[in-house]
Parts: structure tokens; sequence; C-alpha cells
């Protein structure tokens, strides 16, 4: 069961989801904005919450890089609440409860955890430009560092 998986060039497949609050969250209205998106496989697992603040504590600087982060799980709206209120996370966390908009992404799907192959969320982020595009696709991504490095890319970029 391998999925498909997106390229820098690719267009980055539109999406409309409900945030924390249940209000409608579309890719398509970042446009003329560079967007980071990430999948996680769970709010307020060890991993995710790491990763979660990492983008939160680094949000000045994102934002000096003209670039919004919208996070994405398969968390009903009523976790991403408890998770956001809890983190004090400023960015938007989306759910994806039937996991449409990560096997279009290509972060869900077969993984290996632990020496064990399962089906579940692939923790991914992806660098969308202004025009709808992949800057970048990250599949497989360590939660701790990982929002370090993005920066020096963008900032590079």
């Amino acid at each position: 069961m391998t999925e498909q998986r997106l390229a820098p060039g690719d267009a980055a497949p539109d999406f409309t989801l409900l945030d924390a609050d249940g209000n409608s969250v579309s890719l398509s209205s970042y446009r003329g904005q560079r967007v980071i998106v990430y999948f996680y496989p769970a709010a307020m697992t060890p991993g995710c919450t790491k990763e979660a603040c990492d983008f939160r504590d680094r949000m000045g600087d994102l934002s000096k890089a003209d670039t919004a982060v919208l996070g994405i799980s398969p968390d009903k709206p009523e976790k991403l609440v408890r998770f956001r209120d809890k983190e004090s996370l400023t960015f938007p966390l989306l759910s994806d409860p039937d996991h449409a908009t990560g096997k279009a992404y290509g972060a869900y799907g077969e993984k290996m955890m632990y020496g064990r192959k399962s089906v579940g969320v692939i923790r991914s982020t992806f660098v969308i430009d202004a025009d709808g595009k992949v800057a970048q696709a990250l599949y497989g991504v360590k939660a701790t560092g990982h929002v370090d490095r993005l920066l020096r890319d963008l900032v590079a970029g």
C-alpha cells in the first residue's frame, strides 16, 4: 500500500477542513503567502506536542518569513481545542478524521514503527509557495529539531 507522494513543483492539493473551533479553513485562502502544512499523528502525545510547541515558539520568525502554519491530524475539533489551549498554540489545528487530506498529500499510509508495519499518519511537512505549489515535501520527519531546520531552509531560500 504505497501512497502517492508529492514532490517540489507539484500543485498542492487544496483542502477545506474544520479547525479547533469548528470553522472551515481552506488552503486556497492562503494564496499569495507561503504556508507550512504539517501532518501529525495525534494531539497531546509527546512527539506531537514537542513539534507543535516548536512551531509555536518559532511563529515570530516564521511570520517574519511571511509563512503561515497549519497543523493537521485525524483528531476531532473537541480534542484540538484542548490541545491548542493546553499548549497555547497560536496557529490553526485542522481535523482530517477520514484521512482524505493526508492521503492526498501522501501523509497517510503504511509506515514502520518500532520495527512493525502499521497504517496511519506519516509525520510529514510541506512548504507550499505563494502560488500554491509544493516547494518542499518532507516525509517521515522527526518531531525534534524539525522546525529549526525548516526555518533555516526558509531564510536561506
